[in-house]
């Protein structure tokens, strides 16, 4: 079936919004979310029509659409362990959106995005601890430089850098906590794909015996229809043997009247 007007400009629209999306953009950037709104908006319409595409089509238009739009949700969290976390759960198209492409654009942008929040994470603990090895040193060389009465101040920064290894601790927690939540998340999606493989596996065997037993039964049928028919025509055959044998008896029994 061609494609409608309204779904070619889905496509067209939806093709600017992935390129859109894998550009580095400034936080004001505002075009990419007005264009998904009214993809979502375009969706909605395409779904109404009486001459809409086929059931998997629309399932790929809304993979792809979902997934822009949980992209723009976690680009407005704050932290990145959070970014990265969202990121986690969106689901990339299956398929290119144009013939150009060979990859789906939205699992390009998926990659990059993984990647960059996963730089801003190791940005931000490199950072962390640049900064509490600065504090160090800083501490050490103004108790080299303090007296006797003076190093008494000492204790308070000994709180200070109690303080501060304790966010460090605390952030180690966190990180652990994170990748602890993506392992049990990975496996239970995939014992959920595995039930899933089941059961499919399971109705491909169920629906290959069906065949197999409506094959039998198609040849038996067939083989039943062929052994009617030979009865019929021999009946035919000893019907229409008796009735000429009876024509010429009675022709043999009753002459023709002078």
């Amino acid at each position: 079936m061609a494609a409608t007007r309204l779904e070619l400009n889905l496509m067209r629209l939806l093709s600017r919004c992935e390129a859109l999306a894998a550009e580095r953009r400034d936080p004001e950037e505002w075009r990419l979310e007005k264009y998904v709104a009214a993809l979502e908006d375009m969706l909605r319409e395409l779904k109404k029509q009486s001459s809409k595409p086929a059931p998997e089509l629309l399932n790929e238009y809304s993979r792809k659409v979902d997934f822009l739009k949980g992209l723009l949700e976690a680009e407005k969290l704050s932290s990145s362990t959070e970014k990265a976390l969202a990121n986690q759960f969106l689901a990339p198209g299956r398929t290119p959106t144009t013939a150009k492409e060979r990859t789906p654009a939205t699992k390009t942008v998926h990659l990059q995005t993984k990647a960059r929040c996963t730089g801003q994470m190791r940005s931000e603990l490199l950072g962390t601890v640049c900064s509490a090895l600065q504090i160090v040193l800083l501490v050490f060389s103004c108790l080299e430089g303090l007296t006797s009465d003076e190093k008494q101040s000492a204790v308070e920064l000994d709180a200070v850098l109690q303080h501060h290894q304790d966010m460090q601790e605390k952030l180690a927690e966190e990180m652990l906590s994170l990748a602890r939540s993506l392992k049990n998340n990975t496996l239970a999606a995939q014992n959920v794909i595995k039930q899933d493989n089941q059961t499919l596996s399971h109705s491909l065997r169920m629906a290959d015996q069906n065949f197999e037993k409506l094959k039998d039964e198609s040849d038996r049928l067939e083989q039943h229809a062929k052994k009617s028919v030979n009865w019929l025509l021999w009946i035919m055959l000893i019907v229409v043997c008796f009735i000429f044998i009876s024509m010429i008896l009675f022709i043999r029994i009753f002459p023709k009247l002078k």
